[in-house]
């Protein structure tokens, strides 16, 4: 079984439509969002990815993944930033698809 991952946003104006991004990115798996008061825990199985695409059709074309940053108090799993995507991941799959894969 996959661990779950993904951001822990802080709650603000623009936290309903990142999750909506978040869901509209991974239409394959459920999203389960825990509502905390102060933050909110968007979690999917194994790995989540947002796109730059989607987060500027709900946040508007000036929207940069940079600004993520400063909306995530912290994420589960390891984090691979681009410039048109941010994706969170299983740190176990990986690790266990590596030592399956490397030569003895």
């Amino acid at each position: 079984m996959s661990q779950l991952v993904g951001p822990v946003l802080r709650m603000g104006d623009e936290v309903d439509q990142i999750i909506a991004a978040i869901e509209d990115d991974n239409p394959d798996q459920e999203i389960e969002v825990v509502d905390r008061g102060a933050y909110v825990r968007v979690r999917g199985a194994g790995r989540v990815t947002l796109t730059l695409d989607t987060l500027r059709r709900y946040l508007g074309p000036d929207f940069e993944i940079r600004s993520m940053e400063t909306m995530m108090s912290s994420f589960v799993g390891r984090v691979i930033t681009t410039s048109d995507s941010i994706t969170w991941e299983d740190i176990t799959a990986r690790s266990k698809a590596a030592a399956e894969g490397a030569p003895a």
